[in-house]
């Protein structure tokens, strides 16, 4: 055979679909990665104001035209408010006037994100020193010493995540790809649903007891963890279903590529642009990482959301997966499909091997 013969040999249709594919993937995740964390600038944060009623207005008008549009400001009553609106993660922050002195208070909460705590202490000390003023700031939700920059919530969110689309894959390609009818397709779900209360209650317990990394429930974040885990798993199982092992790149291109560098992770939603900041909460690694934290540092507050985002991936993917394999089971009144003999043994009195 000539070099170009074996070239041709080699290289099928179906493996160069599948190398671009990759090149694909590749190139997508740089982009993405690249394009969400580059430049991380707080855009319309939501931020609350307590000032006295005459100067409220005016001091909420003039954060509003900040260059660049940092801060989304709106008046709140008092300092209890604005601390229950940041615990309920309504608000980011919030800015507290003292009408009797020269020194104002800036409350943040880096449970949140670090990065975004230090982003509001920095724009009010501008603001308030082009007024001869100064500001301390006071941290109402703050991070574990022990969780630097408040990583761990996303770190522990994207293991999770890791753990259900690489064990739905190993699902999925363990019989050689081979569609899932409707027995083997309970089966998968079954194991995928042990495994997600397994990585769940390992992850709960590797970041909370083990290491410190993370305050708050363990049985909270072992809960959370099955049903990011099991989330993520079920769509990958669903999405192979549909497509074959292209399932298995698709996954990728939805929970790592899309949903980890909107997760809100490494910088908050509010410091993302535009395109990341929309489709993150959607997204499973962003659901998880914003309850994660939630549970941590805001004593479960507003999970209501993303605990509703996670089980509805969990629904649409075990429903497809259970739906896809019925294409591939055997009509109950006709029974299994012949099997075609693939060779013939010529010895004599030979038999066919199936």
């Amino acid at each position: 055979m000539t070099f170009v013969d074996e070239v041709k040999n080699a290289v099928t249709p179906r493996a160069a679909l599948l190398v671009l594919g990759v090149l694909a993937l590749q190139l997508l995740f740089i982009a993405s990665y690249v394009g969400a964390l580059h430049k991380p600038d707080p855009t319309d944060v939501p931020f609350a104001v307590v000032a006295p009623q005459q100067v409220s207005g005016q001091l909420v008008s003039r954060l509003e035209e900040l260059p660049g549009g940092p801060l989304d400001p709106r008046p709140a009553r008092d300092a209890a408010e604005a601390r229950e609106q940041i615990m309920n993660r309504d608000i980011d922050g919030a800015l507290i006037v003292d009408p009797r002195g020269t020194t104002d208070t800036v409350l943040v909460a880096s449970g949140g994100g670090t990065v975004l705590a230090d982003s509001l202490t920095k724009i009010m000390e501008k603001v308030d020193a082009t007024q001869r003023r100064t500001v301390r700031t006071v941290d109402v939700a703050p991070a574990s010493p022990d969780d630097f920059d408040g990583l761990s919530s996303f770190y522990l969110v994207v293991g999770w995540c890791v753990g259900g689309y690489l064990c739905a894959s190993i699902l999925a390609i363990s019989a050689g790809t081979r569609p899932a009818d409707r027995q083997r397709a309970l089966i998968r779900t079954a194991t995928m649903a042990l495994y997600s209360i397994a990585g769940g209650i390992g992850g709960a317990v590797i970041i909370g007891p083990v290491l410190g990394a993370l305050p708050g429930s363990l049985w909270g974040l072992w809960g959370l963890g099955a049903l990011v885990v099991f989330a993520v798993g079920m769509i990958t199982l669903a999405l192979e279903a549909l497509t074959g092992v292209i399932g298995i790149g698709l996954a990728v291109l939805l929970i790592v590529i899309a949903g980890n560098p909107s997760a809100g992770g490494a910088f908050p939603l509010p410091m993302l642009p535009d395109f990341w900041r929309a489709i993150g909460p959607a997204l499973p690694p962003g659901a998880g990482t914003w309850a994660a934290r939630s549970i941590a540092y805001f004593k479960g507050n507003a999970l209501t959301g993303p605990l509703l985002v996670l089980s509805a991936w969990a629904v649409v993917g075990t429903a497809l997966t259970l739906l896809l394999s019925m294409r591939h089971s055997p009509d109950p009144t006709t029974g299994p499909p012949a099997t075609t003999p693939a060779a013939t043994d010529l010895r004599p009195g030979g038999s066919t091997a199936a």
